[in-house]
């Protein structure tokens, strides 16, 4: 089956073909986003979930602070580029969205020899950054930046470079129109094989989420919200919020969200049209901390999430969860455990607490990349081989 998965995918990759254009309305779907096989997690046994590393797996450390530096470090996303590891994360004195809060990026040569954080936006006066993610071509690499504003206006903006060292003027990311992206851009957007690019973006006024898809190969303009049913909400957010999506065998994509109502499972939502809507989202049965996660496929079509698959709040453990074409997902690896594993936290702060946060990941010279924040203050990456991720039979 996952060879003529990978087959399918190269296809439609060599040849642009899509295979989405003649499928059903989103709508129509009648099954569930994915199932679970809920003994992959052993819940007596809150430090692993019973879960066990994949053969090679390793941890990495690109920023510990000391007293003097920036103690609150969170948002971390990597990509690579021409040969190099880049890693970018939000960082305050302090506390979680404080008015000192900007976006730093530091350049890995390895794993284990990264330079010291450089500014990609500094603080601003009249609000804070906060770090939306990466995209890149063969020739350049953009890095987006969320501006919020005192006035509780938010929109996104990016900045790029070609050699990963000078970086252009911040400008505004567009809507196809040609309006400002006026929101929160999301850390994880993926491509189609045919070169579309999909994300999603917290808009204002309220901050609620919205699939986006768009066709410029740079992510950085034609940005269009796609057709999209919110969940009912009490409050002034969405319910949904910060999603990652992957592919469900060839014909669909599956977007995963945050639940804000804390059931302390993942929602999730369906397209057939190539990101051009999605189902009314739907819970689903992985657990989930309520917190940001991450999800995708390998290069073979193996779909997987990253997440904290507990029902509470403590991000312990860190785990990634496999399925062979993202419809049935049976097979988990543990990333991070709790115990000995967890360093302390050794600086207060606003919103800081034990734990693995907000996990982004990326695929790079044959290896799975999971970036997070330990304790929202050190800034690591766990990295595992891609042919040590097998899915159970």
């Amino acid at each position: 089956m996952l060879k003529t998965v990978s087959r399918i995918l190269s296809f439609i990759l060599l040849t642009g073909t899509c295979m989405w254009s003649c499928r059903p309305h989103p709508k129509q779907v009648d099954r569930s986003p994915f199932l679970i096989d809920t003994t992959m997690f052993d819940t007596s046994d809150s430090t692993h979930l019973g879960c066990t590393p994949a053969e090679g797996t390793q941890s990495f450390r690109v920023f510990t602070p000391d007293s003097n530096d920036n103690r609150f470090n969170n948002g971390v996303v990597m990509i690579g580029f021409k040969g190099k590891l880049y890693c970018q994360w939000q960082s305050s004195r302090t506390d979680e969205d404080a008015p000192d809060t900007h976006v730093v990026y530091s350049v890995g040569k390895n794993d284990s020899t990264w330079t010291s954080p450089q500014l990609l936006s500094p603080a601003i006066p009249d609000g804070f950054c906060t770090s939306g993610g990466w995209w890149a071509t063969a020739d350049t690499l953009v890095a987006y930046i969320n501006i919020w504003r005192l006035d509780e206006s938010v929109y996104a903006a990016y900045t790029s470079s070609t050699d990963g060292a000078n970086w252009s003027t911040l400008r505004p990311v567009l809507m196809a129109n040609g309006d400002t992206l006026n929101g929160i851009f999301e850390q994880d957007p993926h491509a189609l094989p045919d070169g579309r690019i999909i994300s999603a973006a917290h808009f204002t006024p309220d901050i609620r989420v919205n699939p986006i898809y768009t066709d410029d190969a740079l992510g950085i303009r034609g940005w269009k919200k796609a057709d999209y049913t919110l969940l009912p909400s009490t409050g002034e957010k969405s319910r949904e919020m910060e999603p990652s999506w992957f592919l469900r065998g060839t014909d669909s994509l599956v977007m995963t969200f945050r639940d804000q109502q804390s059931s302390f499972h993942r929602l999730a939502s369906v397209s057939t049209d190539r990101g051009e809507s999605w189902t009314t989202p739907e819970l689903t049965a992985m657990p989930d901390s309520r917190s940001k996660q991450s999800a995708g496929n390998l290069p073979d079509g193996t779909a997987f999430m990253v997440g904290n698959p507990v029902n509470y709040k403590l991000r312990v453990p860190l785990v990634v969860s496999l399925s062979a074409t993202g419809a049935n997902f049976n097979t988990s690896y543990l990333l991070r455990s709790g115990g000995d594993d967890l360093q302390p936290l050794r600086y207060p702060g606003k919103a800081k607490r034990p734990g693995y946060h907000y996990p982004k990941s990326m695929i790079w010279q044959d290896a799975l990349y999971v970036a997070y924040a330990t304790n929202k203050e050190d800034v690591e990456y766990t990295k595992v081989p891609l042919e040590n991720l097998k899915v159970k039979d």
